[in-house]
């Protein structure tokens, strides 16, 4: 019988995923099938690190621009698009298919599918949300930590959508959010293999430094003003973004030097782009430690340092 196999390509950023999976998929005649929760978004494309013209006419690429941040865009609907295109792939011939990105949960959408949560309370969403652009991330994720303490210690909770998912859930039934992921794992009919990339730490934030200048360099502040109308938006409450709209707010005189905006409680005013960027800096970097020690839990990845 034929085996079919899913080589999935994962890692924190900077490290190397992009080009390792185009190599990858070179070698299997595969496409690249992106698994990254931002670079889905056509709007978004400096700030994420959408593969270069290039990388995306070295191998067909999947799921890079492919929605917009006006509609709302979940794991659970990854998971249906992503898994009928692997099946189409498969059945059109292919062996072996890749798949490249660092978002755990869209991750472990496409590995485990995903329980069947509660619909969306949009009420309780929208006040939220409103809570989450006028106190900050800290203390939405300090009450989800009263209220669920699990789900505080697995989730992204510097992710704002995350942390209002959780605590909605939270809310709406009187149950810990984590409550709700204890369903079987779904079975999949291919083989998945889950190589994990690494460098060294020291390395690895280099990286992210110098990534982060080069983003500036490549027009971020522009590209962030282009969606400044959208900023409100899940998709937009994301490292890169969040810090140069608060550099906004200040230009605005919407925050003074006294204040600070929501996105950086604690932090003080973003005065100026070169603290803009110290802060996406350090944002990126504590991004980055979390995806490590997201993935930390997980026996079934072969980790490979680069």
């Amino acid at each position: 019988m034929r085996t079919k196999k899913l080589k999935i390509i994962l890692g924190p950023t900077a490290v190397g995923k992009t080009d390792y999976s185009i190599e990858t998929a070179l070698k299997y005649d595969s496409p690249v099938i992106s698994c990254d929760s931002r670079q889905i978004y056509k709007e978004m494309s400096i700030g994420t690190a959408v593969p270069d013209a290039s990388q995306l006419a070295a191998v067909k690429h999947y799921f890079i621009h492919s929605h917009t941040v006006t509609e709302l865009y979940t794991a659970g609907k990854y998971e249906i698009e992503a898994l009928a295109l692997i099946n189409r792939l498969f059945d059109e011939g292919h062996d072996t298919l890749v798949m490249a990105g660092g978002s755990g949960f869209y991750v472990d959408a496409l590995v485990n599918g995903l329980d069947d949560f509660p619909a969306a309370d949009q009420d309780l969403r929208n006040e939220l949300m409103a809570r989450l652009k006028s106190e900050g991330v800290e203390s939405l994720r300090l009450e989800l930590k009263a209220l669920d303490p699990e789900s505080y210690a697995t989730i992204d909770v510097a992710n704002g959508q995350r942390v209002v998912r959780a605590l909605e859930v939270c809310l709406m039934t009187g149950k810990p959010f984590s409550s709700f992921k204890t369903s079987a794992v779904k079975k999949r009919d291919f083989e998945i293999e889950k190589i994990g990339l690494t460098r060294p730490r020291d390395v690895l934030y280099d990286r992210i430094n110098r990534r982060v200048l080069n983003m500036i360099d490549d027009g971020l502040v522009d590209e962030v003003r282009s969606v400044v109308q959208y900023r409100d938006l899940a998709a937009l409450q994301t490292v890169g973004y969040k810090e140069i709209f608060d550099w906004f707010d200040y230009l605005d005189g919407k925050v003074s030097a006294e204040g600070w905006g929501p996105t950086t409680p604690g932090d003080g005013p973003v005065t100026s782009l070169d603290r803009a960027i110290e802060l996406i800096q350090r944002n990126t970097r504590r991004y980055a430690k979390r995806q490590l020690s997201y993935w930390g839990r997980d026996k079934e990845i072969k980790w490979l340092e680069m």
